[in-house]
């Protein structure tokens, strides 16, 4: 029989049991990932980070201690642990903070079930997420800095930069990407990581929504 692949091993944050119980319900019942552990504090996040160094932890942002403080630890002292913050609401500044934090992307409260576990798998895999809809607010609160430098901004992408932009313009995934120029995935996460610098953009809805802007989706 052929091994099954590793679960994707979550730790949890929040202090209010109730939610907290029904998302590690929702993530429990995917097979590719097991909740590992549970916590109430930014004191239990360290704690459990350091005990377990699981492969994501969610942590609720408004959680005893400070959810943008956890991630400032956890960022320095576990930079492989990749950090998903739980918010009720899109809060731009929130938001902000918590990426500039070494948070990977956020995850309103109302999400439903599947999109969660779609979120928390891309997370694994090396991506970043934010919703589409605040990253075009936060690319607009972003534009007048940008807006002298056009499409200087993608003069130092490669050609091979720029295909795989182009891809990710039209919500390819790296797989996706990989499969079509014939690279292998991790490839693909590479490029995408000096493609997000040299742009200036924290994460590729950001990336994917700027070349939309400048029309270089081809």
């Amino acid at each position: 029989m052929p091994e099954m692949p590793d679960k994707i091993r979550v730790v949890l944050i929040d202090d209010h049991p109730l939610f907290r119980s029904g998302v590690a319900h929702t993530l429990n019942s995917a097979e590719s990932m097991e909740v590992v552990a549970e916590g109430s504090s930014a004191d239990d996040a360290y704690r459990l980070a350091s005990e377990l160094l699981p492969d994501v932890m969610l942590l609720d942002i408004s959680m005893p201690g400070g959810g943008i403080n956890a991630v400032q630890a956890l960022a320095t002292a576990f930079p492989v642990i990749k950090v998903v913050m739980l918010m009720v609401s899109e809060d731009d500044d929130d938001v902000v903070d918590s990426l500039q934090a070494g948070a990977r992307g956020y995850i309103l409260k109302g999400i439903g079930g599947p999109e969660l576990v779609d979120v928390v798998h891309n997370i694994s895999d090396g991506d970043s997420y934010v919703s589409p809809g605040l990253a075009a607010r936060l690319l607009a609160r972003d534009s007048q800095a940008r807006a002298s430098g056009g499409d200087d901004l993608f003069a130092d992408l490669t050609r091979r930069e720029e295909q795989i932009l182009a891809n990710v313009a039209k919500g390819w995934s790296n797989k996706e990407i990989g499969l079509e120029l014939t690279i292998t995935e991790k490839t693909v996460k590479h490029y995408m990581t000096n493609i997000l610098q040299k742009l200036q953009v924290r994460n590729r809805v950001e990336a994917a929504l700027l070349a939309q802007k400048h029309g270089k989706t081809r």
